[in-house]
């Protein structure tokens, strides 16, 4: 992992002195807020916004770096299409017509440092009362997040006048250097346009890492140039498949939104898509995945789609080789997944070649640390009790006659194994070092909400997502304590509430949290006045 850059202290030193904190006070909520809840925030007394000249433009810092070159360019365009209005008209003063905004400059120090894990994310924005806006950020990453953070404190008036805060000032940082989404196309395949959806609606919650888990027993629905015949039997359909261009076409998105794509290309269980292939290579392929109904310890899958890579035949590790080559040439990030859950013991003794090798001795065990041995890759894992936002929707499976029982599933999780569902209440709320040591703490690095796409296709993608992934952005981004060290959650609603209204606005179908109601009356939902 690289380590911050230790000039980020002398960096914001300067900017210590800033007249502008001595006038202003702290809050825990603004007419207009940010989300994620940046590190701190102070906004001049009395609260006033300026309106944004007709010729802004963002003055991008000398050097070249292509992504925040198309970042500027981008949030530029953002700030005059944008149409949002907030649910509660901001009660602040708006400064004559004859001043007005007319750029933002971006001091940047290191232009070329790579987007990876533990890159230096800090920025400091400062909007003055005179129009003059800055973004200072070590890197070209940082500096994104600050362009995210003017974007959201811009506005339109009832007349529908453009306007930014001004006397702002934010020092921002994440608490966590990896805040990521794991998206599941393996089972559904999900079109290219509602991935980069869903990758601009991450940059805008300051998420940097697109975890993609690509293949599973289902579909393996991506193209690789050697190993061809994996997507050509193992997809969906030919055009339900990820080409080269368009995984070029996901990975430079999300590099100029400050994202990494991190791939998953699941092994040695959740393979029973790689036999169309190679049959020879998969234990128990197109057999049903539970014998017995009666005795979930037959099973041969945790679910519908058995096959697992025999460890023990030479064509697994040659196919194995070609694909990891494959996907980190195509993949410039550091990380690469590579499964390894779920490996069900039953697939693989019904494999003559693994059972002869028990009956020489040898164990499960020892043939999975094979398979691994051979992988060398680490793995990110996230909690289901609280990030698996596909949990809560019952199960999938058909001729299920538990439900002859009308009230067989009344007092339990609803069918669902890993119910119920999550709100984003629970995500918010949800301690990731709890339970561990000081020491144990430093050693995680941040995490990941999932979806699992057994029952979600693009055409609930968005409401599943958010804003409950936004609860866990903001929760690694800058904690779900206030200073005081009290969970935040109550004051969280009114701006999640708005924070979802307008990511609605630029296009994601964030579903609601609340009635409107609710908004326009703060406090009145509340469970405890």
């Amino acid at each position: 992992m690289a380590a911050r850059n230790a000039f980020l202290a002398l960096l914001l030193l300067p900017l210590l002195s800033s007249p502008l904190l001595s006038r202003a006070q702290e809050s825990s909520s603004f007419p207009v807020n940010v989300w994620p809840k940046p590190t701190s925030m102070s906004w001049a007394e009395p609260l006033m916004a300026m309106p944004v000249s007709s010729s802004f433009r963002i003055v991008g810092p000398s050097g070249n770096n292509p992504y925040l070159v198309l970042a500027t360019q981008r949030y530029t365009a953002l700030l005059f299409t944008e149409r949002y209005r907030p649910i509660v008209r901001p009660a602040v003063n708006v400064t004559a017509a004859g001043d007005s905004i007319h750029s933002l400059t971006l001091v940047v120090s290191d232009l070329s440092a790579p987007l990876q894990d533990g890159v230096d994310e800090s920025y400091v924005l400062e909007i003055l009362p005179t129009g003059a806006a800055t973004v200072t950020a070590a890197t070209a990453w940082g500096a994104m997040h600050g362009l995210e953070t003017f974007s959201q404190l811009s506005w339109r008036s009832a007349s529908g006048k453009l306007l930014v805060a001004a006397g702002v000032r934010v020092e921002d940082r994440p608490l966590y250097q990896h805040r990521g989404l794991m998206l599941d196309t393996g089972r559904t395949y999900f079109p290219v346009l509602d991935i980069l959806r869903t990758i601009d609606a991450m940059a805008w919650n300051k998420m940097n890492v697109f975890h993609w888990h690509i293949t599973d027993s289902q579909s393996f629905p991506i193209e690789l140039p050697s190993e061809p015949r994996l997507a050509e039997m193992g997809a969906y359909g030919e055009d339900m498949r990820y080409t080269v261009e368009d995984v070029t076409r996901i990975v430079e998105f999300a590099m100029s939104r400050g994202v990494r794509v991190v791939p998953e290309i699941d092994g040695p269980g959740h393979t029973a898509s790689w036999a169309g292939a190679y049959p020879e290579a998969v234990s128990c392929a197109g057999k049903f995945w539970l014998p017995d109904a009666n005795d979930w310890g037959t099973r041969l899958a945790a679910e519908p789609g058995s096959g697992q890579l025999n460890p023990l035949k030479s064509k697994t590790y040659e196919v194995v080789a070609n694909v990891i080559n494959d996907i980190t040439t195509l993949f410039p990030d550091g990380f690469y997944h590579a499964g390894a859950d779920e490996v069900t013991p039953g697939c693989w003794q019904t494999d003559p070649s693994i059972q002869a090798d028990i009956d020489n001795g040898g164990t499960l065990s020892q043939l999975l640390e094979r398979y691994v041995r051979a992988a060398g890759y680490r793995a990110i894992v996230s909690s289901a009790t609280f990030y698996y936002l596909d949990c809560g929707h019952g199960d999938f499976v058909g001729n299920n006659s538990v439900y002859d029982d009308q009230r067989s599933d009344y007092d339990t999780q609803g069918g669902s194994w890993c119910g119920p569902f999550k709100t984003w209440q629970r995500v918010y709320d949800y301690d990731i070092v709890h339970g561990l040591t000081a020491q144990e703490a430093k050693l995680v690095i941040g995490g990941e909400v999932a979806l699992w796409t057994e029952q979600a296709d693009a055409t609930v993608l968005d409401a599943r997502l958010w804003p409950r992934a936004s609860a866990m952005a903001e929760a690694l981004w800058s904690g779900n304590r206030d200073a005081a060290g009290v969970k935040r959650y109550a004051e969280a609603t009114d701006r999640l509430n708005d924070w979802r209204h307008r990511m609605v606005g630029r296009g994601v179908r964030a579903e609601p949290i609340q009635p409107l109601w609710c908004r326009t009356r703060p406090g009145m939902c509340n469970l405890v006045r």
